[in-house]
């Protein structure tokens, strides 16, 4: 895969060198003297691009016409928006994801401009935070088909509602499914008839919609005097 990406900050540089460490190719284009100096450093020189993503001719030269994506990621949201605008009615690049440095922008951020995916940080933070508030001990190690599914695991604890029982007879949310138990090191296969024990880890596959309805099952039992 080829991604272009536009930013050589922190953000573009880091993304830069994590894409080039899984084998993609990858092309960044940065302006600022003082940051392509640090650049150099860490990156191979081939990666690099020296000019402003502002202008189509520059996005043309550091070949933008093959990149499977783009990632808008320099430090003004009004330069992100007409790289993005420029990658798609241009270009024709089909896959792009744009950096929002202001909160305030961020409905800007949209199909006008052509972004299929705006990063912005501060929503990100609040709906981590917001998450694993409600889901107590439950950790959320992958989401899946653009968060419409998430990976869960947690240690089921003594007393919780899941113990004893078995998956069969287990009150489920409907769209979640039991991907695998951990026992004392070793997997099991969540077969209908097992039953869960205190100190398994589980596995689980779930709409987010419903990962609360999930964690009371193999969460901590309330205490009731504090309800």
């Amino acid at each position: 895969m080829f991604v272009l990406i536009t930013g050589g900050g922190r953000t573009g540089a880091q993304l830069a060198s994590l894409l080039i460490q899984q084998g993609h190719q990858v092309r960044l284009i940065e302006d600022r003297p003082e940051v392509l100096s640090s650049l150099h450093r860490e990156l191979p020189t081939e990666v690099i691009y020296e000019g402003s993503a502002n202008y189509p001719h520059v996005l043309e030269e550091a070949g933008i016409g093959k990149a499977n994506v783009l990632a808008a990621c320099t430090d003004e949201d009004a330069a992100n928006l007409v790289t993005c605008y420029y990658a798609r009615t241009r270009f024709n690049v089909s896959r792009i994801i744009a950096r929002i440095n202001n909160p305030r922008n961020a409905w800007l951020f949209n199909d006008t401009f052509h972004v299929d995916v705006a990063l912005n940080q501060a929503e990100i933070l609040a709906s981590l935070i917001e998450e694993e508030m409600s889901l107590g001990d439950m950790m959320t190690l992958l989401k899946i088909r653009r968060g419409k599914y998430s990976l869960v695991e947690e240690k089921i604890p003594d007393g919780a509602p899941a113990v004893g029982v078995a998956i069969k007879d287990l009150a489920l949310p409907p769209n979640s499914v039991i991907a695998a138990i951990i026992r004392e090191g070793q997997i099991l296969i969540p077969r209908g008839a097992v039953s869960f024990e205190a100190g398994d880890e589980v596995l689980a596959i779930v709409d987010p919609a419903e990962t609360e309805v999930l964690a009371a099952l193999f969460g901590r039992p309330q205490n009731k005097s504090q309800e």
